[in-house]
């Protein structure tokens, strides 16, 4: 075992696609998306204690307000860590930072436990697909050609990869093609993350583990034609990462969250 391997692995949360609103009663589908996401940092306390790093993964916000992201960075004091937020497609962009920098969240570029991790904004206004522009895949290949001996996360909304459910094909990254001739020029890369499918999903490609993370309120029907949701608990990612490269990693739900969910819902 490499020497690396014998510290304590650098602990690592993805909380993604919460939705939150301006009101505490605010809902989304019959789920009540505060309330959910309390269930979740619950769950995450209770099963897997204290994380090192906490990555939002976007649509932190189902109607852009500041006072969802307050709540966010309100209930993210629960973790005596930092945290990093992106955008979604649901989010006011422009706001989301703006808070985030108050919560010292708006971070793109963290270098922690022997890696490095790479936040990506996929997101385009009034848009529900995601696109990287031209300045994001510079800062992408940027950051990796100046820590070539880092293992690399890098992180996005917006799915980079075809997923089973008929109607997301459209709404994901579309110039996934440019994001990938960047990630193949990079071997410390190791894992590529993002939410925005609100199911869990893990794949390899040429040495990467591709990973999406359920919501911590509403879950999308894994294999659906149309849009679908299905009644599963609102979850959480966690990883564990050496500094050799090496990690592993799980997804967990908030089981004991009861909730009733709308199933005849055509969107969201």
């Amino acid at each position: 075992m490499n020497a690396k391997e014998h510290a304590r692995p650098l602990r690592v949360l993805q909380l993604t696609d919460p939705h939150l609103m301006a009101g505490a009663d605010g809902t989304l589908l019959g789920v009540n998306t505060r309330n959910s996401l309390d269930a979740v940092i619950a769950e995450v306390l209770h099963y897997h204690g204290q994380p090192d790093l906490v990555l939002a993964t976007g649509d932190l916000a189902q109607d852009g307000s500041q006072e969802a992201y307050h709540f966010l960075g309100e209930r993210l004091g629960a973790f005596n860590c930092g945290s990093a937020w992106l955008a979604g497609n649901h989010d006011d962009a422009a706001r989301l930072y703006a808070i985030a920098t108050e919560y010292a969240a708006s971070q793109r570029h963290i270098i922690q436990g022997g890696w490095q991790f790479i936040l990506l904004d996929s997101s385009v206004p009034e848009k529900v697909y995601g696109e990287l522009a031209e300045s994001e895949l510079e800062f992408l290949a940027e950051r990796l050609a100046q820590n070539p001996d880092l293992p690399a996360l890098v992180a996005l909304h917006h799915h980079p990869v075809d997923v089973s459910a008929d109607w997301m094909q459209d709404i994901g990254l579309r110039n996934r093609d440019a994001f990938w001739q960047v990630i193949d020029r990079f071997p410390q890369v190791k894992a590529v993350l993002w939410g925005h499918i609100h199911q869990n999903l893990e794949q390899h490609r040429k040495g990467v583990r591709l990973m999406a993370t359920p919501s911590t309120c509403i879950q999308f029907a894994s294999g659906s034609r149309d849009f679908s949701v299905e009644e599963q608990a609102p979850g959480y990612r966690w990883l564990e990462l050496q500094a050799s490269g090496s990690f592993t990693t799980e997804v967990r739900r908030a089981r004991d969250f009861e909730f009733e969910l709308e199933l005849t819902s055509s969107g969201y």
